[in-house]
């Protein structure tokens, strides 16, 4: 891992859409003109599985969790427990008014339907079923549907991951969908014979899935748009170089764009974890994947304190904050740009990935400066209530007919008139 300058925050653009997107509308058309078809078609063509339908059968969830191990199911378990904890105490308080005459308020209310993405690429991603379905439960949405990309070799459970339908079980999805890519995207925006469409489509994805949920937006509502994972860590000269160096191995690890760096003022601790790089790589399967991580996005930048390493960590707007310093909740009032802090060498980011208590899908790519973590309130709509009483109305009707004339709209001001006029018949 190398030391780099500034130049290693300015974010590039990772991913060539352009290049990508003529691709992704092609399979959101068909999709859209041929249905279920197509989704076989496109299923056939880039996983290699032929399918005569989409939905996970029951009897493969018994199947699955016989295959996982008690100890990794008492794991997901325990994440659950603690993912439903964290999000059933997210405040969605309706409420009203009468200071205002008459009523006025805003109301809470669970979408019906939502579509969760789970990556099964390079790695089976059991988490990210968890980390979405569960704040989606939270919020009282009644049908969450996963959908994820079959792979051939795993026939005997319908060709999903036995360790993703044993999560899908315990989380408590409606539905497991075989369908990936942009196809699957295009399946829960738009509907097919056998599918139906639903409201929000949540969770990461591939450059294809990103781009499809890019597209859909509108007829669908989506999180956001993921895009490689990232995390900074600032450290100081008494953080622990082998925990700072397992941290950034353990972000590198999930892709070759993924972004791993460290902001210290300490020289020490850069050249201790530096050295420290190679010796945990030799006992590493993915050891090449963290290797051209290294080489393209990641690196150790010097700075002149800690202070200096808080601004920069907010102008880059990482996904994950890590604080491996003293006093971590001091510096964390720092920072306001970040979908993740995590505070102090206890609170290390591959406990929030799994099983610390809020979601790990985050904003990514410095969307953290205006995008949340997905949470429960991802998953309800927020409606206006009105019901004004005739005093109010009678008393503030003229202001709206002259804003109305003011904009040269007539009719919004002929609305407003005939109210007033009738409130004044009335009370003589």
């Amino acid at each position: 891992m190398k030391i780099c300058d500034r130049s290693i925050l300015k974010r590039q653009n990772v991913w060539d859409e352009d290049r990508h997107l003529p691709a992704v509308a092609e399979i959101l058309a068909a999709v859209r003109a041929e249905g279920d078809a197509a989704l076989k078609a496109f299923t056939a063509r880039f996983d290699g599985v032929t399918l005569d339908c989409f939905p996970v059968d029951e009897a493969a969830f018994a199947t699955a969790r016989a295959q996982v191990t008690p100890e990794v199911l008492a794991s997901l378990a325990l994440a659950a427990e603690r993912l439903r904890a964290f999000h059933e105490l997210q405040p969605l308080p309706s409420w009203t008014t009468d200071k205002l005459g008459g009523a006025l308020g805003q109301r809470f209310t669970p979408l019906r339907r939502v579509g969760c993405y789970v990556p099964s690429g390079t790695a089976p991603l059991p988490s990210t079923v968890l980390h979405t379905v569960i704040p989606a439960q939270a919020a009282g949405v009644k049908e969450i549907i996963i959908t994820t990309p079959p792979n051939p070799a795993y026939a005997a459970t319908e060709f999903i991951n036995p360790v993703i339908l044993a999560a899908a079980h315990l989380a408590g999805a409606t539905q497991v969908l075989r369908l990936g890519g942009a196809q699957a995207i295009a399946a829960l925006a738009f509907g097919t014979e056998s599918i139906l469409p639903v409201d929000k489509i949540v969770g990461p994805g591939n450059v294809y899935v990103t781009l499809a949920k890019k597209l859909v937006f509108g007829a669908v509502g989506i999180d956001g748009l993921a895009g490689p994972t990232e995390t900074v860590i600032i450290a100081d000269e008494f953080a622990n170089p082998r925990w700072v160096a397992a941290d950034l191995l353990a972000q590198a690890e999930h892709d070759v764009l993924a972004s791993a760096i460290l902001l210290t003022p300490s020289e020490q601790l850069a050249y201790a974890v530096q050295s420290l790089i190679p010796t945990f790589l030799e006992r590493l399967p993915r050891a090449e994947i963290i290797r051209q991580t290294f080489e393209r996005n990641s690196g150790i930048v010097l700075t002149r304190d800690i202070a200096e390493a808080c601004e920069l960590a907010n102008e880059y707007a990482p996904e994950h904050l890590c604080l491996a310093v003293r006093e971590p909740q001091v510096w964390a009032e720092r920072i306001h740009s970040a979908g993740g802090i995590f505070m102090g060498e206890n609170s290390f980011e591959v406990l929030g990935d799994y099983v610390a208590g809020p979601s790990h899908v985050m904003p990514t790519g410095g969307s953290a400066r205006f995008a949340s973590p997905l949470s429960a309130l991802d998953f309800v709509r927020l409606t206006s209530l009105v019901a004004l009483d005739n005093t109010t109305t009678h008393t503030i009707a003229p202001h709206a007919a002259r804003l109305a004339y003011a904009e040269s709209l007539g009719a919004h001001a002929l609305a407003a008139e005939l109210r007033e006029a009738y409130n004044v018949r009335r009370e003589t």
